[in-house]
């Protein structure tokens, strides 16, 4: 399984990547106030990805808050050479995802906000369907949520406690 925190990779291999920016109203007795909230996904693309939420007046300072919060939450995943190592489904909310692996050259295969978790992650062949909700937020955390929940061969063989050359016969 992953890891939760403690993942410190140096702060210049990360990327980060807007995914969502919204303009929200709160309206007072003075008029309306306007913010921005800004949803980010930073990796370093070997496997290690997080996902932050930023809200402030300035857009920029919003990205930067965004880009703060997903640093604190980062999480290692487990890639097959330049794809995922398996079929799987994740969940958040009512945010469902389909993850599968895909042969070389196919490239990554994803809508908007599974597309970027999956390129910060190092992710460069795969199929994804985004198959409930639309919401950014729901999506990003259901697509960490299917990385999170892979596993390789090694750790099905020690877990099973069998070679993994059983593993790959099925």
């Amino acid at each position: 399984m992953s890891t939760q925190n403690n993942l410190k990779p140096s702060e210049t291999e990360l990327k980060e990547k807007l995914v969502n920016l919204a303009r929200v109203a709160k309206v007072t007795k003075g008029g309306r106030t306007f913010s921005f909230s800004a949803l980010v996904v930073v990796g370093d693309g070997h496997g290690t990805i997080g996902h932050g939420l930023g809200k402030a007046r300035d857009v920029s300072e919003s990205i930067q808050k965004a880009v703060d919060d997903a640093k604190k939450n980062l999480v290692k995943v487990v890639l097959h050479k330049t794809s995922v190592p398996h079929e799987q489904k994740g969940k958040y909310g009512a945010g469902k995802v389909l993850i599968k692996p895909a042969a070389d050259g196919t490239g990554v295969i994803a809508g908007g906000a599974m597309r970027a978790v999956l390129e910060m992650a190092g992710v460069h062949n795969c199929l994804a369907k985004s198959q409930g909700s639309s919401n950014p937020h729901n999506v990003v955390k259901a697509t960490i949520d299917a990385l999170t929940k892979m596993r390789s061969a090694p750790q099905v063989a020690k877990d099973r406690g069998i070679e993994i050359a059983k593993v790959y016969e099925g």
